[in-house]
């Protein structure tokens, strides 16, 4: 399997997550389930039924973030010199052309995306127009609204 391109925050996260699941989630629940163990009738016990299942998401979720964290290629876009370029990593501050509204993105791996927070995964159309483009360059992209046109105002490599 492939290495898949994450940001040391992204990492620094999952591993954070895992801890929490492993230090503190994983033990309430066994105690819940001791406790709804000791109410007698396991086959009528909600709470019993409802901290298993819990268990299971909490496990699962465990094995999830393993498997993630084996298959990372952690990037630390301070450490690059990308040349004034768009890289993986990078904080681009763009404006658009049509609305001549500004609005900054991160590009991340894909499990760190989170458009809300301006997190764009390197696969989006955006990011794949960005990407090796310099400050003053326009991109033009299809978005799922229609075709977006862009000029990039600042790089930043935080």
């Amino acid at each position: 399997m492939s290495k898949v391109p994450m940001t040391v925050r992204g990492a620094e996260l999952l591993r954070e997550e895992l801890k929490r699941l492993k230090s503190e989630d994983r033990p309430a629940v066994i105690k819940a389930i001791a406790e709804a163990r000791a109410h007698g009738d396991l086959k009528e016990n909600a709470e019993y039924h409802a901290a298993k299942e819990q268990q299971g998401f909490i496990e699962g979720r465990i094995k999830e973030i393993e498997s993630k964290l084996s298959n990372i290629q952690e990037i630390d876009v301070t450490a690059i010199d990308a040349k004034g370029k768009v890289v993986f990593g990078s904080t681009v501050e763009l404006l658009d052309i049509d609305s001549n509204q500004e609005t900054v993105y991160k590009i991340v791996g894909e499990d760190e995306a989170d458009i809300k927070t301006g997190l764009i995964s390197y696969s989006s159309p955006i990011a794949r127009a960005l990407i090796g483009k310099t400050v003053g360059d326009e991109i033009r992209f299809a978005a799922p609204g229609g075709d977006r046109n862009y000029e990039i105002i600042d790089i930043r490599y935080e």
